[in-house]
C-alpha cells in the first residue's frame, strides 16, 4: 500500500529514547528519524515503530455490506472469516486502479483501509458506487480522523508487543486480527504490515495513539526499537516488490499489468471493472510491472527513462540503493516480451547509461515473516 501524504496534526508529544526526544505527531509521518538507513536496519534486524495514523479508515456496514463491498473490490470479501483481513484492489470501469486497500471483516461490519492521499476520492468513489449499486441498508462513514493507527514492524515485534497486549499473539495468524486492548486502551491487533518482516498493524482511538506510541517505545527500549519514518517504510516495502500508490500503480494501470491479478477474482459475482479485466485477460497484457537490479553502482530514482535493446521501455516507477540488498533496486513497465528475468536493460541516471536486468521480485528474501 502507499499513498504516503502528511495530514494536519493532532498531536505534538515527544517520548524519550536513549536520551534522545522522539516525536509522536500523529497524522503526520516525518521523512526520518535517526536515519533512513539505520530505521531500514533496525527493522530487519530487531524491530521499528511507524506512526501510520495518516492512512484512512472506512466503515460500511448494514444488511447488505458483504454484497456491495464486494461490488467495490476485485477480491472476494465472502471468503473471508469473522478477525480475518484481505489485500485487494478498487478498480474503475476500465479496470484501472483507483486504490489499492485493506478489507476487515468484523462481526456485523467492514473496515476498508485506504492509502491517505487517496482518502477523498476514494470517499466519494464509494459513496458513487452505493448510489449505482448499494441497497439493503447500507452505510458508508469516514472514520479517518477518529482512528489513529501504528505499525510495529521487525522479528522482534512480538516479543516488544506481548507485555503490553490482552490478545494471545501467536494465536493472531498472518491476515488475522483480534480486538482487545493496548496498553489499557482500545484496540485491534492486526498481523499485518508493508516491511516483509513480522509484525502488527494497530488500530486505536485517535486520542490513544499517542499512549500506545509511548508504552511500545518504552517495552521496546531493551530491544533496540526504533521509530521509523516515510524513508524506512519505502525502502523496506520496495526491497519486498510491494506496489506503491502513485509509483507502481494508479487509475492508468491495472492489477493484471501490475502482477497483482491474483486479487482479482473474475469468477466472483459482478464488480465494478470486471469486464474490462476479463477483456484484458483474455487478449492478453501488453506491458508487466517487472523488477530491475543495476549491475554497476547508481541511485535509480523515479521517473528515469529505462530503455530495452537500445529502445525506450519507459521510467522508473520506484527506485533506491536498498539497504539490505546493497545494490541499486527498481520498477519498471516494460513490454511483456522484455519482462523475462535476465532481461538487459539500462537505466538512465544523469545522463549516463547504467546496465540493469530484470529480476523476479521480491528483491530480499530473508525477513523474518512467516506467511
Amino acid at each position: 500500500m502507499a499513498g504516503e501524504l502528511t495530514r494536519t496534526p493532532i498531536h505534538a508529544e515527544h517520548v524519550k529514547l536513549e536520551g534522545r526526544l522522539v516525536p509522536f505527531a500523529g497524522f503526520e509521518m516525518p521523512v526520518q528519524y535517526s536515519g533512513i538507513p539505520a530505521e531500514h536496519r533496525a527493522v530487519r534486524e530487531r524491530a521499528g515503530l511507524f506512526d501510520i495514523s495518516h492512512m484512512g479508515e472506512f466503515r460500511v456496514e448494514g444488511p447488505g455490506a458483504e454484497a456491495f463491498v464486494n461490488v467495490v473490490v476485485t477480491n472476494d470479501v465472502t471468503k473471508l472469516e469473522l478477525g480475518q483481513a484481505q489485500y485487494t484492489m478498487m478498480c474503475g470501469s476500465d479496470g484501472g486502479i483507483i486504490d489499492d486497500l485493506l478489507v476487515y471483516r468484523f462481526r456485523d461490519w467492514y473496515r476498508l483501509v485506504v492509502n491517505a492521499a487517496n482518502i477523498e476520492k476514494d470517499l466519494a468513489w464509494v459513496r458513487s458506487c452505493l448510489e449505482r449499486h448499494g441497497g439493503g441498508g447500507v452505510e458508508v462513514s469516514d472514520e479517518s480522523a477518529e482512528v489513529g493507527l501504528l505499525a510495529l514492524q521487525g522479528p522482534d515485534a512480538e516479543a516488544i508487543l506481548a507485555p503490553l497486549a490482552d490478545v494471545e499473539l501467536p494465536g493472531v495468524g498472518y491476515y488475522r486480527f483480534a480486538e482487545g486492548r493496548v496498553a489499557d486502551l482500545p484496540a485491534v491487533v492486526s498481523r499485518t504490515g508493508y516491511t516483509g518482516e513480522d509484525g502488527f498493524e494497530l488500530y486505536c482511538d485517535a486520542g490513544d495513539a499517542a499512549g500506545i506510541w509511548r508504552a511500545l517505545i518504552e517495552s521496546g527500549a531493551g530491544s533496540g526499537l526504533e521509530p521509523a519514518g516515510l524513508g524506512a517504510r519505502d525502502t523496506l516495502r520496495l526491497e519486498m516488490g510491494y506496489a506503491l500508490y502513485g509509483n507502481d500503480i494508479d487509475e492508468s494501470t491495472t492489477p493484471l499489468e501490475a502482477r497483482l491479478g491474483w486479487t482479482v477474482k473474475l469468477d466472483k459475482d459482478d464488480f465494478v471493472g470486471r469486464e474490462a479485466l476479463q477483456r484484458q485477460r483474455d487478449g492478453g497484457v501488453e506491458r508487466r510491472l517487472c523488477g530491475f537490479i543495476l549491475k554497476e553502482r547508481g541511485f535509480p530514482r523515479a521517473g528515469y527513462p529505462v530503455k530495452c535493446d537500445g529502445l525506450d521501455a519507459g521510467t522508473v516507477r520506484s527506485g533506491t540503493v536498498g539497504p539490505t540488498v546493497g545494490r541499486g533496486i527498481g520498477t519498471a513497465y516494460l513490454p511483456s516480451g522484455s519482462s523475462e528475468p535476465g532481461t538487459a536493460l539500462s537505466i538512465l541516471i544523469r545522463g549516463k547509461e547504467v546496465p540493469a536486468e530484470v529480476v523476479r521480485m521480491p528483491f530480499y528474501e530473508g525477513g523474518s515473516l512467516k506467511r
